[in-house]
């Protein structure tokens, strides 16, 4: 079983919202699920420790009876770029552990699995390495989630174009509106249907504070990721 890799065009795109509501679809479809957020930041202290709200719902939507450090094992509070976290807070990160944490969470009798990364493709982990490479590492599918607002046909084309160079295919996309009338919405996810080889999973029109994994599940087609 290949996970899947949630990524986005930016960050706050509705990437965990998106994540959810497949995992959901996937259950739906009768498949053991789980969900893993490798690294978060914008973390909050709940009973004693570091707790991130994206990653909470992965695991409501997943079903999933891994524990909180196994879903999320790097949090860190600072809602900044993961790596400047985590250099504050002393942590060192690598591809290779945080890749090979997948590796052993999902060593187990499951159908579907989703890895969200943290913002963009290209965040950094350290001076050399990228999320990107934990997708590469793990040999995840990618899944890019487009924020559609002013600027998102160079920011997607841009991510589909490096997810390519990787040598990774797309398994799909999804365009998740992110303002209340954006201009000529339709004819940008047109252009992006032209443009992305991928499947298109889903067009998420604007749900402003109704958004929620139910929500989006209602305009996503899970069926092109199914085994």
């Amino acid at each position: 079983m290949r996970p899947f890799f949630v990524t986005g065009t930016d960050t706050e795109v509705g990437k965990t919202v998106i994540a959810a509501a497949l995992l959901r679809l996937a259950r739906q479809h009768g498949l053991r699920c789980a969900a893993l957020k490798p690294v978060a930041a914008g973390c909050s202290r709940e009973n004693g420790r570091l707790v991130n709200d994206d990653a909470l719902q992965l695991i409501a939507a997943s079903g999933t009876d891994l524990d909180y450090p196994t879903v999320n094992p790097v949090a860190l509070e600072p809602a900044i770029a993961p790596h400047i976290a985590a250099a504050q807070a002393g942590i060192e990160l690598s591809a290779a552990k945080l890749s090979a944490h997948c590796r052993a969470a999902l060593a187990r009798d499951i159908d579907f699995a989703i890895v969200e990364g943290a913002g963009g493709w290209f965040v950094p982990l350290n001076p050399t390495e990228t999320l990107a490479d934990v997708c590469l590492d793990l040999g995840a599918r990618p899944i890019l989630v487009v924020g559609m607002k002013l600027g998102c046909l160079n920011h997607a084309l841009l991510t589909a174009d490096a997810i390519a160079k990787a040598g990774v295919e797309m398994a799909g996309w999804v365009a998740n509106c992110q303002e209340p009338a954006m201009p000529v919405f339709g004819e940008n996810v047109a252009t992006l249907r032209e443009r992305l080889s991928a499947p298109c999973l889903g067009v998420v029109p604007h749900l402003g504070k109704a958004a929620s994994p139910e929500a989006a599940a209602v305009h996503l087609d899970i069926r092109p990721l199914l085994p």
